[in-house]
């Protein structure tokens, strides 16, 4: 994928960092001490995201609009973590580096080892940024027109409930009917989240810059029913059509609210893309082949 310089906002003059850790994991939580230390040392302001426990020395952020001020968020653990922090930001825009503490690394993919030099290299405007779509959610409960509004960087899911009926779900794109599909489950997938749960499901890869979303059922009743690409600027409807059977909302990996019947679901590309940092010499499919052996020979 095409990279981009990065050019940080000096906010005032002065580089403001925001840090996201892995609450449990004593590597995560020292190295998150030991970068903040750092960084101070080098007159740089330096802040906790919120929804943690506050790094000594740092400011302890309480509300999403605070991220307005942040120059750059650095994520310590893996891509739950990383998916953490792009929840707290909402929708605003600020570049996130991921350092991976955690086990697959996909998105926090770079070395924890050069922690804070490579830190340092992004401040300086070494590294590179890379815009990824993201998708954004307005699910309305049946009869509504007020939506609950969400963003996903990787995917939105819906599964079946505890009871063991199918979930059944009708597709559009735009006002055109797609088809039906009975199945324990459907996923959306970004191209990010392409290599995610929409891969282990038999989806297809994207890639990053494909103007596109990924629809994949899981484990669906017919035969008949495959993964289906659809172009990025088409609105996409899932409306629950089960008349018993109750489907778990989940938004990069988080259940947020329980679909029934007559429920919809509309998705289309959000205004503001992810910023994902990376390395000047990155390369995508070279990512694929190290943490996912993608092309190996077996």
């Amino acid at each position: 994928m095409k990279s981009t310089p990065l050019h940080l906002d000096n906010k005032k003059g002065l580089f403001k960092v925001a840090i996201v850790y892995r609450i449990h994991t004593d590597k995560a939580v020292s190295s998150a001490l030991q970068l903040a230390g750092q960084l101070k040392k080098q007159g740089i302001e330096v802040y906790t995201a919120p929804e943690q426990k506050k790094i000594p020395g740092t400011v302890l952020m309480k509300q999403a609009r605070e991220f307005q001020k942040i120059s750059l968020v650095v994520v310590l653990g893996g891509d739950g973590t990383y998916l953490r922090s792009v929840r707290l930001m909402q929708t605003h825009q600020v570049p996130i580096i991921g350092f991976n503490m955690g086990t697959l690394g996909y998105l926090a993919h770079h070395s924890p080892e050069k922690l804070t030099d490579t830190v340092l290299k992004t401040l300086n405007g070494q590294m590179c940024k890379q815009n990824r779509s993201r998708l954004q959610v307005s699910a309305y409960r049946k009869g509504s027109k007020k939506p609950m509004v969400l963003t996903a960087l990787n995917d939105v899911v819906l599964e079946r409930g505890s009871h063991s009926q199918l979930i059944h779900i009708s597709i559009k794109l735009d006002h055109d009917e797609v088809h039906d599909v009975k199945a324990d489950g459907l996923i959306l997938a970004t191209p990010t989240g392409s290599t995610a749960y929409n891969l282990a499901a038999g989806g297809p890869i994207l890639d990053p810059e494909a103007p596109a979303f990924v629809i994949t059922p899981v484990a669906p009743h017919s035969l008949t029913h495959r993964p289906l690409v659809v172009a990025d600027n088409k609105v996409i409807t899932f409306r629950m059509e089960s008349f018993k059977a109750i489907a778990h909302l989940v938004v990069d990996g988080q259940k947020v609210m329980d679909l029934k019947s007559g429920d919809e679901l509309h998705f289309e590309k959000s205004e503001i893309d992810h910023q994902l940092v990376v390395a000047k010499s990155h390369n995508d499919y070279k990512l694929l082949r190290k943490k996912l052996l993608f092309g190996h020979k077996v």
